[in-house]
């Protein structure tokens, strides 16, 4: 895993040697690791903003507090979660017990399956989407089946029913759920107001004013998203120079060479709550009276 590429698309060819359908860790771990660390990154954090959209999930989130009060630990809690079950597989060590706290938490509140199989698919589709439009390069085949399936499994060790298929089921799935359930919450607007502010303090962002910040956040949103926070629609010819730049770095990041050693989520900058390291058992919230989580297999 961790060798050294002489080529840039010496990684993609070792994905392509892999099966998705019994390697879908290894080929997803190479995808967020060493292919695309910093867009991975990316569009995971959109894929949870998304969410926030569905009034049902919004509105929880704002009644917890968590990402209003303490929106930099949530978020870096949810990082250090699925690093951990990526790095260490879910069954032992870390990554079991990473597991265990992310159903502990999500079992304290009644939420939908119907809303947990949308979060889960955005997962899927955001990251297949982010790369077709601002990657530097778009995902093969074969990592998009992986991580229909990286998902698919880890969906199944949440107790999620009904999951899709394929990729192309999920992406069906969400286009069908957003279309259904997107609509304004103030709830859910506080939250995507409250993640944007910590968005203004990541680096880079933190030297620049925060309404330009908020103004190239809006940009990158569709119509339906900005319509359920109550956003403004951005200037289009603003919209299209800060989807430009991201599609830019792509085609200079494609010129870089590989990289020779993973890069880890929980590295990047942006993640500040464990200077000192953590304890991934003592991570994340501890809401009282919390149910029993299913036990992962």
């Amino acid at each position: 895993m961790a060798s050294i590429c002489k080529n840039r698309f010496d990684n993609l060819n070792k994905i392509q040697s892999f099966d998705p359908t019994t390697q879908y860790r290894e080929i997803y771990k190479l995808m967020t690791t060493y292919e695309f660390p910093w867009d991975m990154n990316q569009a995971l954090s959109f894929a949870l903003f998304r969410t926030y959209a569905v009034p049902t999930i919004g509105s929880l989130l704002a009644h917890t507090g968590e990402l209003l009060g303490r929106v930099q630990k949530r978020y870096d809690d949810t990082v250090v979660v699925l690093d951990a079950i990526l790095e260490n597989g879910p069954n032992e060590g870390d990554g079991l017990a990473a597991l265990r706290r992310m159903n502990q938490m999500h079992n304290a509140y009644n939420i939908s399956n119907d809303d947990m199989l949308y979060v889960l698919s955005t997962f899927v589709v955001t990251p297949i989407r982010w790369m077709d439009d601002y990657g530097w390069r778009p995902m093969s085949e074969n990592e998009k089946v992986a991580a229909a399936n990286y998902y698919r499994d880890l969906g199944r060790r949440m107790g999620i029913r009904e999951i899709p298929e394929s990729w192309q089921s999920f992406t069906e799935f969400l286009d069908g759920y957003e279309n259904a359930k997107f609509a304004f919450d103030k709830g859910g607007a506080d939250v995507a107001s409250s993640t944007i502010e910590l968005f203004t303090t990541f680096p880079p962002n933190q030297l620049l004013p925060k309404s330009l910040v908020y103004k190239m956040s809006y940009a990158l949103m569709d119509e339906p998203l900005l319509n359920a926070f109550g956003f403004p629609s951005p200037n289009p010819t603003f919209k299209a120079l800060v989807r430009w730049g991201l599609k830019l770095r792509g085609k200079v990041v494609e010129q870089l060479p590989p990289r020779k050693t993973p890069k880890w989520p929980r590295e990047m900058p942006q993640v500040r709550s464990y200077p000192k390291g953590y304890d991934i058992e003592k991570v994340g919230t501890f809401p009282p009276h919390q149910s029993s989580s299913p036990e992962p297999n």
